[in-house]
């Protein structure tokens, strides 16, 4: 059985976006498109109403072509259990009600590019608490690039200096 990823809104945003000109952006952008290629052959890929809801938002033709990505990834019901999550996480900060539904349904991976309220040091402990407080095992709260697969040393062409 496949591991199940969580696809945020930040993810299918990155995915279906122009190429910005901000380099990080555009850095991002084009991890989340590589890591897109292959991720339906290595995970079971997952969202929410309330990420179909978030990406059908703002220019029709950027929603259309978010919602367009989202059509191969299996949405999850906001069970009374999440909404319970979604309430203790209130408590904690400013977290996404996503990452309840994420958390409630045992999925294994929360992907996402949402560095201010979900991926970084101070939110991740304070998630993986209240979860574990409410029974639940989080999610590994991650973006794009840190599940990018791991290739073989002997995938990987060796240039002069390389260690």
């Amino acid at each position: 059985m496949k591991p199940a990823a969580y696809i945020e809104t930040s993810v299918v945003s990155y995915l279906t976006a122009r190429p910005s000109r901000d380099i990080v952006v555009a850095g991002n952008q084009q991890v989340t498109r590589e890591w897109w290629e292959t991720a339906g052959n290595r995970f079971s890929l997952v969202a929410s109403p309330l990420v179909l809801e978030e990406a059908a938002r703002g220019d029709a033709e950027a929603a259309r072509a978010r919602l367009q990505a989202l059509e191969i990834v299996a949405v999850l019901e906001v069970t009374l259990e999440a909404r319970r999550l979604a309430r203790t996480f209130l408590a904690i900060g400013s977290v996404p009600q996503t990452a309840a539904v994420a958390a409630a349904h045992g999925v294994d991976y929360l992907l996402t590019w949402n560095f201010r309220h979900l991926a970084n040091a101070v939110m991740r402990p304070r998630i993986e608490r209240a979860c574990r407080e409410a029974g639940y095992e989080p999610p590994a709260i991650c973006s794009p690039y840190e599940l990018m697969e791991v290739r073989r040393a002997d995938d990987v062409e060796t240039r002069p200096g390389d260690c």
